[in-house]
């Protein structure tokens, strides 16, 4: 495959981001824990059918600023990354698309940023307006005896100490863990959680890849984070609070774009945010196409590349009028 590589100015310095294509603008914005090279087979296919397709190292990863203060990694900031990528590009308007965290970042750059992200595509987290009750304290009460992982990332070093020893083989398990065809199986402890004392490592499956994950493909995804670290990306989840407040005066608020939503059937993400999907109605009323992918897990754009790209170049030709 041959990609275009770029760096262009943003808040936080720079942003990295990789290119193919000609055309109106889509924006694609990976999760947590991966890079811009989670959009390899959407970028062709996008540009194939007449797109400028342009996915990004979010703030933290791979080859993209990495602030060293906590608080840069808000959710505001990230927007006027994507923002800033937009205008860097010379366009003054973009499809964006986002996967995982991606998604999370995705809807609020629609929601805050109207003016320049005029559709919204979202990967395997359902859109939830701002609002409701303050995250931390959500996730402390998850898990019973263990702890949910989320709260597990907070304090700073803490997750690196497991992760970064062995950023290979913590990778291959985490993508395991969350793939249909390797994930654990019912009623195995949930790799979402820790137990006290112990690691999230514990509960991945071992010696073994999801089927859509090659050596070769591991290897581009540790390499980046064997040279970055892992507390750029971890930093994400440390600005819940605060991005929580920060989107105070947008708390219920729908996002009124055209919208798609796509979700892997066995993927906790979606199963448990069925009331969010179940609200689409009235938290996506712009909702052109909603699909959940049987024997699907998290990693959708990847395990399900040939379908999600069709139902991708479905919506946007129905979005863009191309």
């Amino acid at each position: 495959m041959t990609f275009t590589h770029r760096l262009v100015p943003s808040p936080a310095g720079r942003t990295h981001l990789v290119e193919q294509g000609t055309g109106p603008l889509v924006l694609l914005v990976h999760g947590f824990p991966e890079s811009w090279y989670s959009w390899r087979h959407q970028l062709p296919a996008l540009a194939e059918a007449g797109y400028r397709a342009v996915a990004l190292d979010v703030r933290g990863y791979g080859r993209s600023s990495k602030p060293s203060d906590v608080a840069a990694y808000r959710m505001l900031e990230l927007v006027e990354d994507n923002v800033a990528v937009v205008e860097a590009l010379g366009e003054r308007s973009a499809v964006v698309v986002g996967h995982d965290w991606g998604a999370v970042i995705a809807a609020n750059s629609a929601l805050t940023r109207p003016d320049i992200f005029r559709a919204v595509g979202l990967l395997s987290v359902p859109y939830t307006p701002p609002g409701g009750p303050r995250p931390s304290e959500v996730f402390t009460r998850m898990g019973g005896d263990d702890e949910f992982y989320v709260s597990y990332f907070q304090e700073p070093g803490r997750a690196e100490a497991e992760i970064e020893p062995d950023v290979r083989g913590w990778l291959a398990g985490i993508y395991a863990a969350l793939s249909a065809d390797t994930m654990p199986a019912p009623g195995a402890p949930d790799p979402h959680f820790v137990s006290r004392g112990g690691t999230l490592r514990d509960r991945f499956p071992a010696d073994r890849l999801p089927a859509w994950l090659s050596e070769d493909d591991l290897d581009r995804y540790a390499e980046e984070f064997e040279r970055t670290g892992m507390s750029g990306a971890l930093n994400r989840y440390r600005n819940m609070d605060h991005d929580w407040a920060d989107l105070a005066d947008f708390g219920g608020r729908p996002l009124t774009q055209p919208s798609l939503f796509l979700g892997g059937a066995l993927d906790a993400s979606t199963m448990w945010l069925t009331e969010a999907i179940r609200a689409y109605p009235a938290t996506l009323p712009g909702l052109v196409a909603s699909h959940i992918l049987d024997d699907c897990g998290h990693w959708i754009q990847q395990e399900r590349a040939d379908e999600v790209n069709r139902l991708l170049l479905d919506w946007l030709s129905a979005v863009t009028g191309d």
